[in-house]
Formats: C-alpha cells, sequence, structure tokens
C-alpha cells in the first residue's frame, strides 16, 4: 500500500468523536426547544382576538353588521390585553410577536374591509372593492413595517386597531341610528373614509403609543377620578363616544406634522 492510501488511525477516531460530539449537541439543542414551547396566558388572549375576527367575518357574510362590529371592538381590547400581560408576566416571545401580528391582520386588516364591503361599499361596484383592498395592503404594510422596525415609543403611521376602530365604528353609529344600509352617498363617504384610514397606517406620521404608560407606576389621585368620568361618558353612547376618540387620534398624527412644520418656519422668521 502506499503511502497516499494510508490513513492515520487518530484522525479518524478524532473526525469520529466530533461527529458524535456534534450529533448530542443538536440532540440536546432540539430538546431544548421542544421542552420550551410556547407561553399559554398571552398567547390564549391572541387566540381570543383572532376568533373575535374571524366571527366578524362570518356575521358580516350573514348581514349581522352590529355584532360584527362589536366583536372587532372585543378584538382590539383583548389585542391591548395580551402584550401588556406579556410585558407584565416576563412573557414576550419571537412566536408571541409573530402571532400577534397575524392575528391583527385577521381581526383589524382583513374583518373591517370585509365589514365595510358588506355594509355598503358593494353598492359602489369596482370601486368598493377597490376600496376595500386597499385598506386590507395598506394594513398588511403596516404590520410587516411594525414587525422590522419595532416601535415602542412612538408609531410610525396609524395602528391598526385604530385604523378599524374608523370603519367600524361608523358602521355601528349608523346601525344604532336605524340605517341598516347606507345610501350611495353614505356608500361613498365610506369608501372614502376606508381609503383615508388605510393610508394613514401606511404614512410616516408619528402616533403617540399607549406601550410608553406604565400601568405599575403611581399616578395622582384626580388621575383616576378623570379615568372614572371618561368610562361614565363612555357608557352615554359607547359608538359615538369610540368613533370621536379614533377620529382625533387618527388626526393627531397629520396635526402633530403640521405644526412642527409650522414651528420650524417660524423660527428662521425670528432669527431674521
Amino acid at each position: 500500500m502506499s503511502n497516499e492510501e494510508k490513513v492515520p488511525l487518530k484522525s479518524v477516531e478524532r473526525a469520529s468523536s466530533e461527529t458524535e460530539l456534534k450529533a448530542s449537541e443538536n440532540a440536546v439543542r432540539g430538546a431544548g426547544r421542544l421542552k420550551r414551547g410556547i407561553y399559554l396566558l398571552p398567547n390564549v388572549i391572541t387566540t381570543g382576538a383572532l376568533f373575535a375576527g374571524f366571527y366578524a367575518i362570518v356575521s358580516a357574510m350573514n348581514g349581522q353588521f352590529l355584532p360584527a362590529t362589536i366583536a372587532i371592538f372585543f378584538a382590539m381590547i383583548l389585542d391591548t390585553a395580551d402584550g401588556r400581560v406579556a410585558r407584565i408576566m416576563g412573557t414576550e416571545s419571537e412566536f408571541g410577536a409573530e402571532f400577534d401580528s397575524l392575528s391583527d391582520m385577521v381581526a383589524f386588516g382583513v374583518a373591517p374591509a370585509l365589514v365595510a364591503f358588506s355594509w355598503g361599499l358593494s353598492q359602489l361596484g369596482q370601486i368598493g372593492w377597490v376600496a376595500a383592498f386597499v385598506y386590507v395592503a395598506c394594513a398588511a404594510l403596516r404590520l410587516a413595517r411594525f414587525n422590522t422596525q419595532g416601535e415602542n415609543a412612538s408609531f410610525t403611521g396609524l395602528a391598526s386597531p385604530s385604523a378599524a376602530g374608523i370603519i367600524c365604528f361608523s358602521i355601528w353609529v349608523c346601525v344604532e341610528h336605524g340605517i341598516a344600509q347606507p345610501s350611495l352617498v353614505g356608500a361613498s363617504f365610506l369608501a372614502v373614509a376606508t381609503v383615508f384610514a388605510g393610508l394613514l397606517m401606511v404614512s410616516n406620521f408619528t402616533y403617540f403609543s399607549p406601550k410608553t404608560v406604565n400601568i405599575r407606576e403611581r399616578i395622582p389621585f384626580v388621575t383616576l377620578v378623570l379615568i372614572v368620568m371618561g368610562f361614565a361618558v363612555l357608557m352615554i353612547d359607547p359608538p359615538s363616544v369610540l368613533l370621536a376618540i379614533c377620529v382625533v387620534y387618527s388626526l393627531s398624527g397629520p396635526f402633530k406634522a403640521l405644526w412642527a412644520k409650522v414651528k420650524s418656519e417660524k423660527v428662521p422668521e425670528e432669527s431674521e
């Protein structure tokens, strides 16, 4: 046998031992993934929001628009709760964040567009479903940007629950006042509001983020009194008050940008 055909026994043993070591490390790592699993409580809450969005879609398809809008409102409450619970319990995870985004896409992207289309946009024909699709596409882009950039101090673009609130609470108000189906003019206004809400989601306007509010810190007593008064006002006419809150919040971004532009223009004039 030539020297080239001879293989040292020690090198073969070393290679086999390294292979066995890597295989054991991969097995331990895989077992760790299986044992780690997912956190139960925040993901159960997210599942509830997903179910509420699905229920809204089914209700809208059956012509039950009031239950559909209320279901989306409950999805908003659950969407706020799951993040809070995860942060308080220290159970935040990448899986939970991705699952929450998929749930938001159904509850605040597809569901509001389908409810709006079934209630009034269908009267506009092609324009109606185009307006609904623009909203769905903007919601998807908004959530994709949120996942890649990450936002805590402020939101870039209108949050999808607030955009859904503009559409759903408008329909809720109309249904409460006996408007089962809107006129052609009403459907046109709904189409404009739907497209407007979608474009605000993908805009560069900055919005206040409720994530900055620390619910575990002490607050003045008068703050609690104001919260109680807020609930009292909400109970007077829930859909109208909720719609007003969503409209004011959605317009806060453009007005904030406009105010900053006006202030920046005044500074050079004063310096001159």
